[in-house]
């Protein structure tokens, strides 16, 4: 299976806590206003690439915390993003998924999209929101203005309400 991207970074340490891999994901629908990850809005920008390498890419960085998947929106490529979560979630002490989707939106589309459910399950913290350029605020952590939430995923799911992380 292949992906498109806009690229990668092997070693982040903006896009969440500890050392990270992070996929930028190719192709958004938002096209928020003030967006500083532009060149990943066309859906047939970046490249394709083989999952597979990605996967063995990640492996071969020894010191990584986790894998973020931003974009672009990510959703959008949900199968390849579940195969590559699964491929490395042993290796990795916690996985991030950025979207502009809300939690709410995501609900919304569990019903008819098992992939989307399965990814849910599998990742462990989901910052979510459209960048709204009037929200910016640059003292945040990991996001970009203040409507976006970092939710942790299994205990939203376990107590079947939103719980928000707080890296700060």
């Amino acid at each position: 299976m292949k992906i498109r991207i806009a690229g990668v970074i092997k070693e982040s340490i903006v896009d969440g806590p500890g050392i990270r891999f992070v996929v930028f994901t190719q192709g958004c629908p938002f096209n928020c206003p003030g967006c500083h990850n532009t060149n990943t809005h066309d859906f047939l920008g970046g490249k394709l690439i083989d999952i597979k390498t990605i996967i063995e890419d990640i492996k071969r960085q020894k010191m990584l915390r986790g894998l973020t998947i931003s974009g672009g929106e990510p959703l959008m490529q949900t199968e390849a993003c579940l195969e590559i979560v699964k491929g490395v979630k042993p290796f990795l002490t916690d996985i991030i998924v950025y979207t502009g989707f809300t939690w709410e939106e995501i609900c919304n589309q569990l019903p008819t999209n098992p992939q989307l459910t399965e990814l849910l399950h599998q990742i462990d913290y989901l910052i979510e929101g459209r960048y709204l350029e009037t929200e910016r605020d640059l003292s945040l952590k990991y996001r970009g203005s203040r409507n976006q939430r970092i939710i942790d995923v299994a205990k939203t799911l376990e107590i079947g309400k939103i719980f928000i992380k707080d890296f700060d």
